[in-house]
């Protein structure tokens, strides 16, 4: 993904994502060329550029505001809390708000709209038996997987329509979301970038996933091992609080951002539970010769970065166990610029939205560890309850974490 990264920076064509994804005219699935240049530009320079996510700082605070009033209540009456249920609405309530100025908890439509997308998402993470077995196609049209993903794209189809038009028809908005200034390529076609009205549906599907199942999946895997290895929950707390006699409330992004253990907590949580384990599928556009090994153009290429970020090879023989310390003084970071840790993917592929995510990440990981202390009910632990994984194209965990949070 790097000697090769131009010459495996296309996607492989799959009929179930051409279904649903519009013909995958959005960002991921899109293949590479002039169109995927155009939407990548315009979510890194215009919709995910550091300026951009600054400027959503209000809705993070408010939202995280929203989620630790919940925590205080649970705390003041001892009663476990769910917290995964908890962490998903406040990213995708984030992501709501940012992406259509609204969140789907307040309204039917948007409830709606979440629902459609978590149908998406077991799609897109399934195993088209045809894509790979061709004789086998008939399995696929058994169980009536092109059907469905042909209902769920017409459904999700709709439902964005009205998103966009409710957006045509605002007058006067005080603040403009991720539709609006999309919607302002396809009305001026901005720095000869064309942007067609069916095209902002998928862009917008696949932001409010990155910027949900991400997020998620880092602070509830992140959580879960602090809990799960008190020591380093006690270094990172005494980080956060400092020497204050009295805690502070409430810490900001200003505060946290040269957390020096902060940042190795959030670095290992990626290491052990990176949210897409197997990347997104690449293809090859030219033969490329690799270790002595001869790879033809056309070949699917899927990158197992769960088990690149686990090898005792680079990471010892304690590889498998959540230590922070060892991101302390190391030069590796999550921009994809190392083989050995590539959480977010590499090269021209690379997840566009990190500052996205670590933006709303840190904070409110700062902020759970620093107002309360945490524990498992000793019922719901062990490693076959702590660290089961759902299956799917992202990993999450396969049983809530239910907690008992009580004030520091």
């Amino acid at each position: 993904m790097k000697t090769h990264d131009l010459k495996v920076a296309n996607r492989p064509r799959l009929k179930v994502i051409e279904t649903i994804l519009n013909g995958g005219r959005e960002v991921v699935f899109s293949p590479y060329g002039d169109y995927w240049r155009q939407i990548k530009t315009v979510c890194v320079v215009h919709l995910l550029n550091k300026k951009m996510v600054q400027s959503f700082a209000k809705v993070r605070e408010e939202e995280r505001s929203v989620m630790m009033e919940k925590v205080e209540k649970a705390s003041s009456d001892s009663s476990p809390l769910n917290l995964s249920k908890l962490l998903i609405t406040l990213t995708s309530d984030v992501a709501s708000r940012v992406s259509f100025g609204k969140k789907h908890s307040n309204e039917a439509s948007m409830s709606d709209f979440k629902n459609q997308v978590r149908k998406i998402t077991e799609l897109v993470g399934g195993f088209p038996v045809s894509e790979y077995i061709p004789c086998l196609a008939w399995i696929d049209q058994i169980r009536g997987l092109y059907n469905r993903a042909e209902r769920v794209s017409k459904n999700f189809g709709d439902l964005m329509d009205k998103v966009v038009q409710e957006h045509l028809d605002a007058t006067n908005k005080p603040t403009k979301d991720f539709v609006d200034i999309l919607l302002s390529f396809e009305r001026q076609n901005k720095d000869g970038i064309e942007v067609r009205r069916s095209d902002i549906k998928f862009i917008i599907l696949d932001i409010f996933l990155g910027g949900t199942t991400t997020t998620n999946s880092l602070l509830e895997w992140t959580m879960t091992e602090l809990i799960r290895h008190p020591e380093c929950m006690k270094k990172l707390q005494d980080e956060i609080r400092g020497d204050a006699t009295k805690l502070p409330i409430y810490r900001s992004h200003e505060e946290v951002e040269d957390m020096k253990y902060l940042k190795a907590v959030i670095k290992e949580g990626l290491r052990l539970h990176p949210p897409f384990p197997l990347l997104v599928p690449r293809l090859l556009t030219q033969d490329v010769k690799l270790k002595g090994y001869d790879i033809a153009a056309g070949t699917q290429v899927i990158t197992n970065a769960w088990a690149i970020q686990r090898d005792i090879v680079t990471w010892g023989i304690d590889a498998e166990e959540f230590r922070p310390e060892r991101h302390l003084d190391s030069p590796l970071d999550f921009r994809g610029t190392n083989f050995e840790y590539i959480p977010f993917g590499s090269g021209r592929r690379i997840c566009p939205g990190i500052g996205f995510a670590m933006a709303l990440v840190e904070v409110t990981l700062a902020n759970l560890v620093n107002r309360f202390n945490w524990r498992m009910d000793a019922r719901l632990s062990g490693d076959e309850y702590d660290l089961a994984e759902a299956t799917g194209i992202d990993v999450c965990r396969k049983f809530p974490l239910i907690v008992f949070p009580s004030n520091a």
